[in-house]
């Protein structure tokens, strides 16, 4: 069955939300910045640094993530700077997920082999809910 775990975006202040969250619900988060990407255009200095995605586990099931914008995206709005992000069991689970949510929407990045591991994708759907689905094959 997939999960569902909630992604924000930020303004470039991602890792001091985070620690605010890490001082609530306790727990460790990873982290990896742009830098540690592969390039496909160029980033500044202080662009390089900024959080390209957080995780940090709360409870059981459920993990908080997020990132900082990056400058080519434009800002993160109120509303609409979170995904939905559902991890699916099976990369065909992933497909099936990602097919029938995006009907009628907008395809943002389609699903592919990332260098991270993950099988991912985004979209916003007809009713601008935006949405992540992945798949870890990593983790299965």
């Amino acid at each position: 069955m997939a999960t569902l775990s909630p992604y924000v975006h930020f303004n470039g202040n991602c890792e001091e939300a985070f620690n605010f969250y890490k001082s609530a619900f306790g727990g460790e988060y990873s982290l990896s910045r742009f830098k540690d990407a592969p390039p496909d255009q160029p980033l500044t200095e202080a662009e390089a640094e900024k959080v390209l995605h957080i995780s940090l586990p709360i409870g059981q099931s459920t993990v908080l993530m997020g990132s900082d914008v990056p400058q080519a995206f434009g800002p993160a709005n109120i509303g609409t700077n979170f995904f939905i992000s559902v991890n699916a069991e099976s990369r065909e689970e992933a497909d099936r997920l990602f097919k029938g949510l995006s009907d009628g929407g907008k395809i943002m990045m389609p699903l592919e082999d990332t260098f991270w591991g993950s099988y991912f994708g985004m979209f916003t759907d007809k009713f601008k809910v935006q949405w992540m689905i992945s798949f870890d094959k990593n983790n299965k």
